[in-house]
């Protein structure tokens, strides 16, 4: 498994950029195929001394008369096309995806891997792939019928969702005399969430904040209320596998206490700015997930009923991450 970090500073691209201009590989239905309009080729530095030392050579082939000169350049010559063949072969036809990027709090690391699968009966060796931010390559081999994963390292520095840019694909396999190359554009986002407050600088709301005097039914572990759909994140202990052996679907069994008091994260509890807003409803939302309390979330315009679990523990981050940026 090979990784890089990738630093995500680099400009916006313009059209003062050449490369724009050139043809990109763009995603349709998440999967880029490296076809051959997309793919260019030109002679590396060790390519351009390799043809300057064949000029050389039919030169002196000429000035002296020598078959075997002459031989020996046309058959270097030769190499030389052949070479330039595979190496466009190795990277023609190859199909890139983007594995599943799990969200992150902003500060923190993204994790980007990059599939590259092979479908036309041929191993591709040394394959690389940079982007545009950071020009230090992953290299993978692809096997004939199978795939080559590229591990990347991205840094989220705000919340919503990061775009990691326009990546570039090339080799210069077999001899490195050529360097064949293609740009790749993939609808893959990360998803940010809000950087949390540090613990301790505000705390959290009392309990059925807004419903003074009024308790809820909110699931508690006292008395068994019924069956519900399961959800994915519920706990393993509350799903009824009784009904489940019976294969009457899979749910989730529903506790209430009749004392416990609803925990509402509310927008208006907070003074400050919008983002100081979000990192402190961020810090409430990890400590009732830790705690294993029924929280709800209130934003301005969106409201989260009260629940546990980690579905609704990253509902209510999705939605922090994407406040006032819904796109």
């Amino acid at each position: 498994m090979v990784s890089l970090k990738l630093q995500n500073n680099a400009a916006p691209r313009s059209w003062r950029d050449w490369r724009t201009w050139l043809r990109t590989a763009r995603a349709a239905a998440d999967v880029a195929v490296l076809d051959r309009r997309h793919i260019y080729i030109l002679p590396t530095l060790q390519g351009w001394v390799f043809a300057l030392v064949l000029a050389s050579m039919l030169v002196g082939a000429i000035n002296y008369a020598l078959s075997l000169g002459f031989a020996l350049t046309f058959m270097l010559v030769g190499l030389g096309v052949v070479a330039m063949l595979h190496t466009w072969r190795n990277l023609a036809g190859i199909t890139l995806t983007c594995g599943r990027a799990a969200p992150v709090f902003a500060g923190e690391d993204a994790e980007v891997t990059l599939i590259a699968s092979e479908i036309h009966h041929r191993d591709r060796y040394a394959v690389a792939i940079h982007y545009d931010a950071d020009p230090n390559p992953v290299y993978a081999d692809v096997p004939a019928h199978g795939r080559g994963e590229f591990h990347f390292t991205v840094p989220a520095t705000q919340r919503g969702w990061l775009d990691p840019g326009r990546l570039t694909a090339h080799t210069e396999f077999p001899l490195g005399l050529f360097r064949a190359w293609s740009y790749v554009e993939l609808n893959h986002r990360i998803l940010v969430y809000p950087r949390p407050a540090p613990p301790g600088i505000a705390p959290p709301p009392d309990g059925d904040h807004g419903h003074a005097g009024r308790h809820s039914a909110a699931s508690g572990d006292d008395d068994f209320a019924g069956l519900r759909n399961y959800t994915h994140g519920d706990s393993l202990r509350r799903i009824d596998w009784k009904a489940s052996s019976r294969e009457q679907g899979i749910y989730t069994k529903q506790f209430q206490g009749a004392s416990s008091a609803l925990l509402w994260l509310d927008w208006q509890l907070l003074e400050g700015d919008t983002e100081t807003r979000i990192s402190q409803l961020t810090r409430w939302v990890l400590d009732a997930h830790n705690a294993g309390t029924d929280f709800g979330l209130r934003l301005p315009g969106r409201e989260f009923a009260p629940e546990r679990g980690a579905a609704h523990f990253h509902r209510c981050l999705q939605a922090l991450a994407l406040f006032g940026n819904d796109t």
